[in-house]
């Protein structure tokens, strides 16, 4: 059983960020995505802050995210990195496989990536996703660097809409036609 403890406010930016945006998204009933929660019981409470210090996960979670933009099933991770080197342990084998199974019923999967050294954001479409696991599975890179990615699939900020999910959307539809 995988226990959690607490280590700050670590990924919550990129959460927030995306909260934020589905939430202008569901305003302008563009988009309904919503948190999925990790279900955890608490083992250890801080009786004066009342949050939680120890806990462990009831079982594995898929994605961070699943919904509907425009009647087009959508589901997605946040990962959060602070260097150019991303491990491909951060994405877990139970999430690889929903998101796999999600696209093969006609869902988008894909995943949300926050360079916070950087402060830039990119869309990784599952296929390419895909493509840097199945390398690490076969004995290639167990990563895949900053430089490897395509300059075209990061987002820019519109205003208040933080992270422009929606346009990597766009651009992931358009290039499977």
């Amino acid at each position: 059983m995988a226990t959690w403890n607490s280590r700050g406010l670590r990924g919550s930016t990129l959460e927030e960020f995306i909260n934020h945006t589905c939430e202008l998204y569901r305003e302008k009933k563009l988009a309904l995505i919503q948190k999925v929660p990790t279900p955890i019981t608490p083992v250890q409470i801080d009786q004066k802050s009342r949050h939680i210090t120890l806990a462990y996960f009831e079982k594995k979670s898929t994605v961070d995210y699943i919904g509907a933009v425009q009647g087009i099933p959508v589901c997605f991770d946040a990962k959060e990195c602070n260097t150019d080197v991303f491990p491909l342990q951060n994405i877990h084998q139970h999430q690889v496989t929903f998101m796999k199974d999600f696209e093969e019923q006609q869902g988008l999967a894909f995943l949300i990536l926050y360079f916070s050294h950087r402060d830039e954001i990119y869309y990784l479409p599952f296929r390419q996703m895909f493509s840097f696991w199945e390398r690490g599975q076969k004995g290639g890179p167990r990563h895949f660097k900053y430089q490897e990615l395509d300059p075209g699939w990061f987002l820019q900020r519109k205003g208040n809409i933080l992270v422009p999910f929606l346009d990597g959307i766009q651009m992931d539809l358009d290039s499977r036609e």
